[in-house]
């Protein structure tokens, strides 16, 4: 059987529900029509509308009609249900019919005919994963049904344990999903791990259950139905981690290479346990080509004890953000500091120049360590005049309020968040008089573009260089690092800017 992507339709007006068909066929190769969303019809005239039209359709239909308290739209009891597929009487129109357990296990015992051949048997749980998943698996297995189905709450990325080894049970045909983001592991890789299909939604705000990608994004970011069980798999640790753009920049790049892998999202609450079972080829539970892992926030501390081998880089900033798989071993390193100063040298020599550090957070002491590295002669600016303090006695530094800054310094590097969309947004960390004498202001933040420091500085006439040069440069260091290969930048540029 052929791997789908599967396209929900869940508009709630009859017109919109069939352009929503219309549309969905450029990206979906089977879609599902939801008929518990229909309010302004009854359902049955939505399939007589679709009997007429039939042949301007081009791909298959699975027909659901599901009850609120098992994740539909309708209130609907167990007679209405079964009052519905009764009288149902135009097979030849969809290719499948999703009904849940607890009706086709009724049915199955009654003298109603039903094809079994196009009938999906479903059980839904969306507060958990629970532990007796194998039961309920068996459980539907029993029943006349072709292909089982089972949707439950990934609660954390654990979860996606067990709902993996279902995928590859091989009793019956399965479609197997943990909803919410810790469970979009599930939803990427099921097409390559077994399952008959995987579902995406027609847009943004069209989903049908949470955690749900769209269809574009499972076939063009992500190439789900081009993943094998051999394909390598890279991914982004973090939590929160529904923000990161790193999955924009590396799928872009291990296309344009043509390398057989995907890049994931993955939100991960506890560090220790996730590298336990997912990732330490010595201990892990999940059989995968794991070849790599980006660490972000709050995991770049907490995920050092479990390596076999931290770079010099990554143990003087005390911060990990790249794991690379190496034989049976996890070493970790920090490309922040690459990336960051790669790009600040095609624009000056570092080597001399009076630096002036705005903030003493984690990214500052990789901006200390790498402008140290280079020679150049260091004052750390901050609020927080003591936490300055002991980061420039770490790296032979000066320290000094930032209020004190003057703008007697050749470079100014900002590391706070002072700017960022949705932090003080249109704010500066200095006085736009204070930048006159500067040769060059680098902001570390790249949302958006632009920040208002950089536009003081532009207007004293600085050169300036903007976060995305180093958000590019570490994930290209990443890159390289993983796979030995160079980076394609202009791809990844590409990838990220697009609006």
């Amino acid at each position: 059987m052929q791997p789908l992507i599967c396209v929900p339709i869940t508009e709630t007006k009859t017109e919109a529900f069939l352009k929503a068909i219309e549309e969905a066929e450029k990206t979906a190769d089977i879609i599902e029509l939801r008929l518990d969303y229909l309010t302004d019809n009854d359902p049955v005239y939505l399939l007589k509308v679709l009997s007429i039209k039939r042949e301007q359709f081009r791909k298959p239909f699975i027909l659901t009609y599901r009850p609120r308290e098992q994740g539909g739209q309708k209130d609907l009891t167990i007679g209405d249900r079964r009052n519905f597929w009764r009288k149902f009487n135009a097979w030849d129109l969809v290719a499948y019919a999703d009904i849940e357990l607890d009706l086709v296990e009724r049915i199955s015992q009654s003298q109603l005919s039903i094809p079994w051949q196009q009938i999906i048997c479903s059980h839904h749980n969306f507060d958990e994963t629970p532990a007796n998943l194998n039961e309920i698996y068996e459980r539907i297995a029993r029943t006349p049904a072709a292909i089982v189905k089972i949707a439950t709450k990934a609660n954390r990325i654990g979860d996606c344990l067990p709902l993996f080894d279902l995928m590859e049970r091989g009793d019956k045909p399965v479609i197997i999903l943990g909803m919410g983001l810790p469970g979009i592991a599930t939803r990427i890789l099921a097409l390559s791990r077994g399952a008959m299909l995987t579902f995406g939604a027609l847009r943004r705000g069209a989903e049908s259950a949470s955690g749900q990608p769209t269809a574009t994004e499972l076939r063009a970011l992500y190439r789900a139905h081009q993943l094998t069980k051999h394909s390598e798999i890279y991914g982004v640790i973090g939590n929160p981690i529904g923000h990161s753009r790193s999955p924009l920049i590396h799928n872009a790049a291990l296309k344009a290479t043509g390398r057989n892998g995907v890049y994931l999202p993955l939100e991960v609450d506890d560090a220790a346990t996730f590298i336990r079972d997912f990732v330490h080829p010595k201990t892990k539970k999940l059989d995968w080509n794991l070849r790599g892992l980006s660490v972000t926030i709050p995991h770049k501390l907490s995920v050092m004890p479990h390596l076999d081998f931290i770079s010099p880089a990554a143990q003087a900033v005390g911060a990990v953000n790249t794991i690379i798989v190496k034989g049976n071993e996890l070493h970790g390193d920090n490309t922040d500091v690459i990336g960051a100063m790669k790009p600040l040298e095609e624009l000056m020599e570092v080597k001399g120049t009076r630096a002036a550090i705005i903030g003493a957070g984690g990214a500052a002491r990789a901006i200390c360590y790498g402008l140290q590295q280079r020679g150049a002669s260091v004052t750390i600016y901050a609020r927080d005049e003591q936490k300055a303090q002991t980061l420039a006695d770490e790296f032979n530094a000066q320290a000094a309020p930032i209020a004190h800054f003057q703008g007697n310094a050749d470079l100014v590097i900002n590391c706070t968040p002072v700017g960022m969309q949705g932090h003080h947004e249109g704010a500066s960390p200095l006085k736009a008089e204070s930048l006159g004498n500067v040769r060059l202001v680098y902001d570390l933040i790249y949302n958006p573009l632009e920040t208002q420091l950089l536009k003081d500085a532009k207007t004293a006439g600085c050169q300036t260089l903007g976060g995305m040069a180093m958000l590019l440069g570490q994930a290209a260091e990443q890159f390289r690092l993983w796979t030995g290969e160079d980076a394609p930048l202009d791809v990844m540029w590409q990838a990220i800017a697009m609006p």
